[in-house]
């Protein structure tokens, strides 16, 4: 896969050819480094005026720099989107397709875990506007589960369809039933679903048990 650009260089775009001043580049960085930690506290009905806050720059900036909010939203989702794709990328290359699954499952389950955002647009909250990606997404994680059941490394009688609704599963909330979770609950929860697509024996899990 080559390398995608950056969500700053997407912004950046000038039909005119013409090179940004320094501190706009700067300004813009500054916004889309915001909007990638507003997006995985809050999500993605963030607003304009916290992402400019966190900047440290006005909204009238955030306006000169950026077309709307949801230009940039999409902008730093696409990025985001494109980093776990290179993940699956690169573990379609492993020779061992077990371990290339197991990588990218935790890649993409830690991100599903820590980043609001993504979680909801990997649900869907985002419409159309990344289509294109989840469906090339969708695309490698059939390419990975079938690789994996092709050396006999993964159960057969599952359809790869069931796998994303599994590695969503493993990114829960913090609290149920009146239980905390440890901090290393998506991994245990992780561990226990690969366990379940394997033909073998289990693992160890990490971390401790919920309290």
């Amino acid at each position: 896969m080559s390398q995608p650009s950056s969500a700053v260089d997407r912004l950046l775009v000038d039909e005119s050819g013409r090179r940004p001043r320094a501190d706009a580049r700067r300004n813009l960085e500054r916004l889309v480094e915001a909007a990638r930690i507003a997006v995985a506290e809050v999500g993605v009905g963030v607003s304009a005026h916290a992402i400019a806050h966190r900047a440290g720059v006005g909204v009238g900036t955030f306006y000169r720099r950026i077309p709307s909010l949801q230009v940039l939203l999409e902008a730093v989702l696409e990025e985001i989107l494109d980093e776990i794709a290179n993940v699956a990328d690169q573990a379609l290359e492993d020779p061992d397709p077990w371990r290339g699954f197991c990588v990218f499952a935790a890649a993409y389950v830690r991100l599903r875990a820590e980043s609001c955002g993504v979680s909801e647009a990997l649900g869907g909250a985002c419409g159309d506007a990344l289509a294109q990606r989840l469906a090339d997404l969708r695309g490698r994680i059939q390419r990975l589960v079938e690789r994996a059941q092709a050396v006999g490394a993964m159960r057969t009688d599952i359809v790869w369809q069931n796998v994303p609704f599994l590695l969503a599963a493993a990114a829960t909330g913090e609290h149920t039933l009146g239980l905390q979770a440890s901090d290393q609950q998506w991994e245990r929860n992780l561990h226990i679903i690969l366990d379940g697509l394997r033909p073998i024996h289990p693992s160890t899990l990490p971390g401790a048990a919920p309290a």
